[in-house]
């Protein structure tokens, strides 16, 4: 299985916006096929013009992404809701991370949640109108005890909800990933975070490969693979086709996209926010290299799109996070609803849920 790589200096042969969009839609809406690398970083070549309020690539990108959300993934919306239930002290030093014991941030370190409280957020969760339900552990990977952690929580999960469990734990083994599986994991999350050529410039610790290695156990394990990344560290557009072709080469059922929202004491801290149009010109990119995924909005997207997160809704994501994110806040559960009603777009929810 490859995993592309992108030349910064690569140029494609493309002449106008009209054949490129033409040629995607070709590709997507009539063969029913993946479109190519080449057209991938095109696409991304159009960042620049997304800036540009009085441009129409942006509305055609978005109109097109939304267009093929609907034909390869249908018009429902998913909600998930996630809980750390261990956080802070991580040995690692991702960049973005206020977790990372490496930096000096507000996060402290928290012990594992008692099964109780584990219970309790997911009983809190489903009645929110989550279908499913992300466990959060803020380790490098998991030893025996958070491995024991892991299996209780999702035993008493399955126990008091109809919730799907999914669980990030950080990087696994072959072994650990069968296990997980047999207890009932439907999901894992594992991002690749970046692009492998701009990977380095965020994580000195372990490497790239070690998390496409993850995935890759993940995928073997039988279990869905959720694996997606963070826009806006500093990347240039190229770079996020990269990641969203290294994803599509995964061949993930989810794809969460996170927007950098710098945290004080990071490195990133000091990292610009990504200007909303070049934030849906990201989504709209990963929705045309990944058509088939679920294409989740995650941390950031309050501060970074503000008013126009509805946008990116009708621009081919088809998920959403509710509630508070690890060490952020996000808006309530209520207002997305509202704003998915505003949109007249169906949620997907268990029965007797919504």
């Amino acid at each position: 299985m490859s995993t592309p790589t992108v030349d910064q200096s690569d140029s494609t042969s493309y002449g106008s916006v009209d054949q490129l969009l033409d040629d995607v839609e070709e590709a997507l809406l009539v063969r029913e096929e993946r479109i190519t690398d080449e057209q991938a970083y095109a696409l991304a070549d159009l960042a620049d013009q997304a800036m540009d309020p009085d441009d129409t690539a942006l509305a055609r990108m978005l109109d097109l992404a939304h267009r093929v959300r609907l034909a390869w993934c249908g018009e429902q919306v998913s909600l998930e809701s996630i809980l750390s239930t261990k956080t802070g002290g991580c040995p690692e030093d991702c960049a973005f991370c206020s977790q990372s014991s490496t930096f000096d941030t507000d996060v402290k370190p928290q012990a594992f949640l008692s099964a109780e409280q584990v219970t309790q957020a997911a009983i809190d969760a489903q009645a929110s109108g989550a279908t499913e339900f992300c466990m959060v552990l803020a380790i490098k990977g998991p030893d025996d005890k958070a491995m024991a952690h892991i299996l209780e929580s999702v035993e008493v999960i399955h126990e008091h909800t109809d919730l799907e469990v999914a669980v990030s734990a950080g990087l696994l083994d072959a072994e650990q990933a069968r296990t997980l599986a047999a207890a009932g994991v439907v999901r894992y999350n594992h991002n690749l975070e970046s692009a492998e050529s701009f990977f380095p410039r965020i994580c000195s610790t372990h490497s790239w490969q070690e998390r496409l290695d993850t995935c890759r156990h993940v995928r073997d394990a039988g279990m869905e693979l959720c694996s997606g990344g963070i826009l806006g560290m500093g990347e240039s557009p190229r770079q996020r086709a990269e990641l969203a072709l290294a994803l599509a080469s995964l061949e993930p059922t989810e794809v969460p996209v996170n927007f950098l929202n710098p945290r004080p004491g990071t490195p990133l801290d000091q990292q610009l926010v990504l200007d909303p149009r070049v934030a849906l010109h990201g989504v709209a990119l990963f929705r045309l290299i990944i058509p088939w995924a679920m294409l989740r909005y995650a941390g950031g997207r309050e501060v970074v799109l503000g008013d126009l997160q509805g946008t990116g809704l009708l621009g081919g994501a088809n998920g959403m996070i509710i509630g508070n994110y690890l060490t952020t806040l996000g808006r309530t559960p209520q207002q997305d609803i509202e704003m998915l009603s505003e949109l007249q777009i169906p949620v997907k929810a268990l029965t007797g849920l919504l």
